[in-house]
């Protein structure tokens, strides 16, 4: 496909042009990445109506996975213009693949905020979701947004994949808050790392069950995070248990 292409759009164009001599090719390499899309991908567009071939490829991975790449694809499509891909290495994919948790459904959610604040935002809507959760994290982070996932996902089973197909490939599982412990411990790990969180366990919580915890939870939490953490906990969406936990917080009478 490469040695077909009139143009190679890539994120790096020292790097692609390593991958280009080691296969003997010389193609134009132009550069396409965050900081530039907006003003590079007219001009790719106005080429291929023009008639030539443009590849797009990435620095590591798949080409569109948290990368601009999309957006040159809806446009091409939405010209006309016929738009092919070859299926290749995805961080994300493989870390899935040997985590060993359940991959019938998965939802891939990108790297996480770097503010706990906001990761925690992103955390609670996502509690629910009857899959098993992928995102990509930086080493530095890892410790932290473990501790979260811990906090508002609740004790799931877990995989923390680094390297994944290179020569210091890595994985480790296990419950998402003795993986937090770990690396609280080990310090950050080198590498390009893929967290792997299970599905929430399908639960049937009766009533008084679910009052019981939003009590205990509300004693020492606050109403938004008590419904997080039981949220979490149950697998029960967390509007069902914020109307709940309100309506026990307006039961209850003050201290006098």
């Amino acid at each position: 496909m490469l040695s077909a292409a009139d143009i190679v759009a890539c994120e790096d164009t020292r790097v692609t042009r390593k991958l280009l001599s080691a296969h003997g090719l010389d193609r134009s390499l132009v550069p396409y990445h965050d900081h530039n899309a907006e003003r590079v991908r007219p001009q790719l567009i106005e080429r291929m109506k023009s008639g030539e071939s443009v590849a797009l490829v990435s620095d590591a991975g798949t080409p569109l996975i948290s990368d601009p790449g999309y957006k040159l694809v809806r446009e091409a499509a939405a010209e006309s213009l016929a738009v092919t891909a070859l299926p290749g290495a995805s961080a994300p994919l493989a870390g899935l693949v040997v985590s060993g948790l359940p991959s019938d459904r998965f939802l891939y959610a990108g790297f996480l905020p770097a503010k706990s604040a906001a990761r925690r935002k992103v955390l609670d809507q996502l509690a629910a979701v009857p899959a098993t959760l992928v995102f990509l994290e930086s080493a530095r982070r890892l410790a932290a947004a473990l501790s979260d996932m811990a906090e508002r996902l609740g004790p799931r089973p877990a995989a923390v994949t680094r390297e994944l197909t290179k020569l210091f490939e890595e994985v480790r599982r296990g419950p998402v808050d003795q993986l937090a412990a770990h690396y609280r411990g080990e310090g950050p790990p080198k590498g390009e790392i893929v967290v792997v969180v299970g599905p929430p366990e399908p639960t049937v919580t009766g009533e008084a069950a679910l009052d019981a915890q939003l009590a205990a939870a509300l004693e020492t939490a606050s109403l938004r995070d008590a419904v997080a953490q039981v949220a979490a906990a149950t697998g029960l969406p967390r509007r069902q248990v914020y109307a709940r936990a309100l309506a026990l917080s307006q039961a209850t009478p003050a201290a006098p």
